[in-house]
Formats: C-alpha cells, structure tokens, sequence
C-alpha cells in the first residue's frame, strides 16, 4: 500500500492518477500517525519551501517521515524538504538527504527550468532501472539540489543539478515522474519494487 502524503502544499491527484494508471491505488494521507502502517510513501510538494516546510512540521510530520524506514519518495519541492536546507526563504530541511538546495544558475536561459529534458544516470541503483541518457522528463522549477554523493542521476539547464538523489530508504525526483509520460511510469514502478 502506498501512501501519498498530504501537507496540502500539492496537486495529489496527478500524482495519484499517475499511480493508478499502473494499476495501483494510493491512500492520500493527512494523519502522521498513519504513516507506518504504508508499505512505502510519496512525498510531493509545490510552491515555496518556507511555507511547505511549515507546514509539514506544524502538522506533525517532521518524526514521522524521520522514523519512517520504507520506500519514501519526494518529489519536486516534496524532494528538496528532504534535504539539509534551501536558499528558498532560508529554510531547514528535514536533513535526511545530504545537501543544499540552492538557486538554479541558469545563465542565459529562462527561469524558472521549464519543460523536457535529459537526465544523466552516474549510479546503478533500482531506482534507475530501465533509464538511459536519452530518456526525457519534465521540469519544473527554480531551485535544485547540488550535484553529491547522492545523486543517481543528474540533469543540465545553465549548471549540472542533481535530477534523482536517495540514502537509504529515502529517495528524490527533482522532476514531475507523474508528469512524464513513459519515462515517468517506468520510474514510479521501480520505486513500487524498490526493495531496502
């Protein structure tokens, strides 16, 4: 069973589309007392850091996504909460994944990253099976993770940032999965037969 966690700072229902597409049906999730009882959970966000990590903590779940030791996935702004903090209002993440979310050095290019684009695998992990190089997925944001001993695969738009990150039985999509067609669906199922 899959929980996706509700801090009211996302649009769950394309997450949860996206997961019934597969042929599974997701609980959305707004008491934290509940988390254990899920065989892993979804973590997604959109919008500014300081107010969803506010959120997450005045409504408890700051212990238990800590203590959670399944398959967790954070997804866009869901995956930067996870992190050590975020230049985005000078907040303090959840310190799980090590890292800073830093401002997207875009040069020339239009910000925020917007649109389809490569992402590059540096590490075998269950969670990339079945991607390549050429593979595409959508972005959508401002902010991003700095390139790390945790990064399992990385994308370029003005800098090198890293596209998935994970430790442990946590794990990050700077991108939309739900959002990104084929691509996508090949990587929220390898996050339901991720085993840890």
């Amino acid at each position: 069973m899959i929980a996706i966690i509700n801090t009211g700072c996302a649009n769950i229902n394309s997450v949860r589309f996206a997961f019934e597409r597969l042929g599974v049906t997701p609980e959305v999730l707004s008491d934290p007392s509940q988390l254990n009882k899920f065989d892993r959970a979804v973590l997604p966000g959109v919008g500014h850091a300081n107010v969803a990590m506010k959120r997450l903590i005045e409504q408890g779940w700051q212990q238990a996504i800590n203590e959670y030791n399944k398959p967790l996935l954070g997804i866009c702004l869901g995956m930067q909460m996870l992190c050590d903090d975020s230049e985005e209002g000078n907040v303090k993440g959840l310190g799980i994944i090590d890292g800073s979310i830093k401002t997207l050095q875009t040069g020339n290019l239009t910000s925020p990253h917007m649109g389809w684009n490569n992402i590059k695998v540096s590490k075998e992990h269950p969670l990339t099976k079945g991607i390549t190089s050429d593979d595409q997925v959508y972005f959508v944001h401002s902010f991003a993770h700095e390139v790390n001993s945790t990064t399992l695969a990385s994308c370029e738009y003005g800098q090198p940032f890293s596209a998935i990150i994970a430790k442990d039985n946590y794990a990050g999509m700077q991108f939309h999965p739900e959002k990104s067609a084929k691509v996508g669906a090949q990587l929220l199922t390898n996050f339901m037969q991720w085993q840890v």
